[in-house]
């Protein structure tokens, strides 16, 4: 479904004096027919401003692009009122042989533990099957972090309630125009996360599988990982390498966020293809006792 955003400059009076101007603003809008009084009560929305007087719109353009989820705007009412079966959304990279999750890390080896030619002297005329085989190292892929990734004392993929990890409300907050390489607080301060799996759009899988991948990735800061407990986060995703600095070896969000148990998956992709809200999400590890990250198979259901 294709969607549409407004940029514009902007000015709005209050009733009780002074006045706010802006230039370059975006609102999330419902079609590209929209018209100025609809940008501009879009414009009063996504802010909540009280005791508005008039409102100025000028160098109005509506632009094709994917919904932020601005207040009061068609995202945020289709999170709250979407209704039917809606569609899935596949979040994971497929694992294939070989395949490169971060140059440090060696990709998965295939093979075969019973060929189909040699399983034809196992069983009867006309049947045959394969076995195969491989070997991986935990971090390929879309995979799952759970806190005995990092405290020897946390508990293993095993421990994790798929109340937390399947069909959770989900919000998408999308970051792929950001200058910005940290993801703060302040980025994530008008979102609801409360009992959510927050999805961090950065865009960088786009260079998954290359080695520019790793270069000038975007990662979830320390102030943004204690925001995301603070206001009730239950499962952090990031379509990045990492959801902490690589840069820097002291992974404040991993130990942020495992320690207070929550889930991260990391190298998500296509959540471009998600809505801001109003979708659920899912990515349940198999039951592997005594292992902190595991390959997930990783999607979105959503309501439209």
């Amino acid at each position: 479904m294709t969607t549409y955003r407004a940029r514009f400059d902007g000015g709005v009076g209050f009733t009780n004096g002074g006045g706010l101007q802006v230039q370059g603003f975006l609102v999330d809008v419902p079609s590209a027919e929209v018209t100025v009084e609809q940008v501009g009560e879009l414009f009063l929305a996504s802010l909540g401003l009280l005791m508005a007087g008039e409102v100025t719109i000028s160098n109005l353009e509506i632009v094709e692009a994917p919904h932020k989820g601005t207040r009061g705007g068609p995202a945020a009412e289709a999170g709250e009122t979407g209704q039917g079966p809606g569609r899935f959304v596949e979040l994971s990279h497929v694992i294939r042989d070989g395949m490169i999750t971060l140059p440090n890390l060696p990709g998965p080896r295939f093979g075969k533990h019973l060929t189909r030619e040699d399983s034809r002297g196992i069983y009867a005329p006309g049947t045959e099957f394969e076995i195969g085989e491989f070997t991986m190292v935990t971090n390929t892929g879309t995979y799952m972090d759970s806190p005995y990734h990092r405290y020897p004392d946390g508990h293993d993929l095993t421990g994790f309630q798929l109340e937390r990890t399947v069909d959770v409300p989900a919000v998408v907050v999308r970051l792929d125009d950001s200058a910005k390489l940290g993801i703060d607080a302040a980025a994530l301060a008008t979102y609801d996360v409360q009992g959510k799996a927050v999805l961090l759009q950065t865009g960088d899988d786009a260079r998954f599988g290359t080695p520019a991948y790793v270069e000038n990735a975007h990662f979830l800061t320390e102030d943004g990982a204690e925001w995301l407990i603070r206001n009730g986060a239950v499962l952090v995703g990031i379509d990045a390498a990492n959801i902490d600095d690589m840069t820097d070896g002291t992974r404040p969000a991993h130990s942020l966020l495992l320690g207070a148990d929550i889930a991260i998956v990391e190298h998500l992709t296509n959540l471009g293809a998600v809505p801001v809200s109003g979708a659920t999400f899912t990515a349940a590890a198999p039951l592997v006792e005594g292992l902190g990250t595991f390959p997930v198979r990783a999607f979105a259901r959503t309501a439209y």
